[in-house]
């Protein structure tokens, strides 16, 4: 029977926890310094997630296994890419429809200069993604991704960054961000595919909800941001000229590329249920 700790282990924990609380609370999160460390600490996610999604798929995955080199390392960047998702999706809503922090009714300061450290902490980890979700396209272009992908990539990271730093435009920010939430769906849809399941029905539901989220997300979510920008037209005007340009020029840039990718879209919810129905 193990003997309880002593007074002296106790007092180590203790210390070492009120270091930590220290480091988070003086460091990782004082305002001053939050921009850079949660730029690193997404970078740093984005290779744990990593490793994880390698050490969980080759322990309990027959379909990673007999993948190519190529193939596994975009397994894993997927897998990357749809945890970053999730997160700043999820969080992307709450700031949008459910915070106080942008809303017009508690109050009284600009809306386009509003921030906090959660909004700041949020846009430095995807910062990190998109760095580093750029350094493996770039490392291994064109296999896991082509032009469209930089450009996308760096017009996000840009306007991103741009938030973070200057604290200008985080509600437009968040809005164009929770487009990411179709990043899943899209990931799912490669994973089938690599699996074999392209004829299964999950993989036609899969495509139905890629089609839903699509447009709801990247196109009619869109409408509304520039919509909210008309509304506070007078506030956006007061923004740097940089901002001001990135809130009209960004969001116009990606929605002509979701357009035409949604057009793409639909070609191909089209062609998979018109085999559905040969069958």
């Amino acid at each position: 029977m193990s003997s309880p700790p002593s007074l002296q282990t106790i007092g180590a924990i203790k210390s070492y926890h009120h270091q930590a609380q220290h480091l988070v609370n003086n460091y990782l999160l004082a305002d001053p310094f939050i921009p850079y460390t949660s730029v690193l600490t997404g970078i740093f996610l984005c290779k744990v997630v990593y490793d994880l999604c390698h050490f969980i798929s080759n322990s309990h995955s027959k379909t990673y296994i007999i993948l190519t080199k190529i193939q596994r390392i975009e397994w894993n960047n997927r897998g990357i890419s749809t945890v970053h998702a999730l997160f700043i999706s999820a969080l992307s809503l709450y700031f949008v429809f459910w915070s106080d922090l942008f809303s017009d009714r508690w109050h009284n300061d600009l809306v386009v200069f509003r921030s906090s450290r959660l909004s700041s902490l949020g846009l430095g980890l995807s910062i990190g993604y998109f760095i580093a979700d750029l350094g493996m396209i770039f490392w291994k272009y064109p296999a896991l991704g082509g032009l469209e992908y930089i450009v996308h990539h760096s017009l996000s990271g840009v306007a991103v960054a741009y938030s973070l730093f200057s604290g200008e435009g985080q509600l437009y920010t968040y809005m164009v961000l929770i487009s990411e939430i179709t990043t899943p769906e899209i990931n799912l849809r490669w994973y089938l595919d690599i699996a074999g399941m392209k004829n299964s029905m999950a993989y036609v539901v899969n495509g139905v909800f890629i089609f839903l989220a699509w447009l709801v997300a990247r196109i009619l979510l869109f409408i509304y941001m520039f919509y909210h920008v008309y509304l506070h037209y007078n506030q956006v005007m007061r923004m740097h000229i940089f901002g001001y340009a990135l809130v009209f020029g960004v969001p116009a840039a990606l929605g002509i590329m979701n357009l035409i990718w949604f057009g793409k879209i639909v070609r191909g919810v089209k062609k998979t249920l018109a085999k559905r129905c040969e069958c």
